[in-house]
């Protein structure tokens, strides 16, 4: 029974809070990787925390003892810098032990900066460079579809990894095959290295895009949980098209000093901010 199906207890409430607390645990978790490796990207660790919780601990098929399942849900994270909070979760969802998050970033680590499927269970692809994971979630949703395979296939994105042309010819393509078992999550922090998104390259209407590219679109707080959960484990049945739930976040959440803030795309908190930080995110 995978660690998934274990924790769905029939009382909701208690499923949402479960999640929550897994939330703040990946935060906790992948902020103090990024301070004891003195790298990483602890912004986008922070913003997709809730999202990565629910998807793993209360929408997602999976079994961590064998992950290559034919089964299994699929996930791609194709905004691949973000590894803080990826490993934190798989870890948490018993794919390697907890332990080995220590050794993040280290000489020799399976945990690189960019997760490798070569190294990790869990990892359906090797992401880093943008606009690459969406176009293979796209080729696996097209698999399932051709096997007439029941398994489900998410992919989470970056607002900022949106201007690269690859994820909107991937768009196209899903849209027109009306991939239904597909899901793209956008994490619509409005932050990217550097500078916002609007100021970089502007997406907006952004709701709007995608379902002229042939996408159902939700719209919804990407921190909270039990809205996450409604949108994200509704059946696919019920559409016959592919899904984008753009997810609004705040890059750093939870963490004052870090909270949109550019800044905090890939920066590493000091002790005093690490102590302050951890503090803050205390239950």
């Amino acid at each position: 029974m995978s660690l998934t199906a274990a924790v769905r207890a029939p009382d909701r409430d208690a499923r949402v809070a479960h999640i929550a607390e897994r939330a703040n645990w990946i935060r906790r978790r992948s902020l103090k990787m990024v301070f004891d490796a003195q790298a990483g990207h602890p912004g986008g660790d922070l913003s997709a925390a809730d999202i990565l919780a629910t998807l793993y601990f209360g929408v997602m098929r999976y079994d961590a003892k064998n992950p290559a399942d034919p089964a299994r849900d699929r996930f791609i994270l194709s905004k691949g810098h973000i590894t803080g909070a990826f490993y934190s979760v798989l870890a948490a969802a018993g794919y390697f032990p907890e332990d080995e998050l220590n050794t993040y970033l280290q000489p020799l680590s399976r945990l690189n900066g960019h997760p490798n499927r070569m190294y990790l269970p869990g990892v359906e692809t090797n992401t880093g460079p943008l606009g690459h994971g969406f176009p293979v979630g796209v080729g696996i949703a097209i698999a399932g579809q051709i096997d007439k395979a029941d398994y489900r296939t998410f992919v989470l994105t970056g607002d900022g990894e949106l201007q690269e042309g690859s994820m909107w010819e991937a768009a196209m393509t899903a849209g027109h095959r009306k991939l239904n078992r597909l899901t793209v999550i956008v994490d619509r922090n409005r932050l990217q290295q550097g500078m916002g998104t609007e100021e970089t390259v502007a997406l907006e209407p952004l709701a709007d895009k995608w379902r002229a590219f042939g996408f159902a679109v939700e719209e919804v707080d990407g921190h909270d949980v039990a809205a996450l959960l409604a949108v994200l484990e509704a059946s696919p049945e019920t559409r016959d098209k592919p899904l984008c739930v753009i997810a609004h976040t705040h890059k750093g959440q939870g963490v004052s000093f870090m909270q949109d803030k550019a800044s905090w795309h890939h920066g590493v908190p000091t002790a005093e901010q690490f102590a302050m930080a951890m503090k803050e995110l205390e239950l």
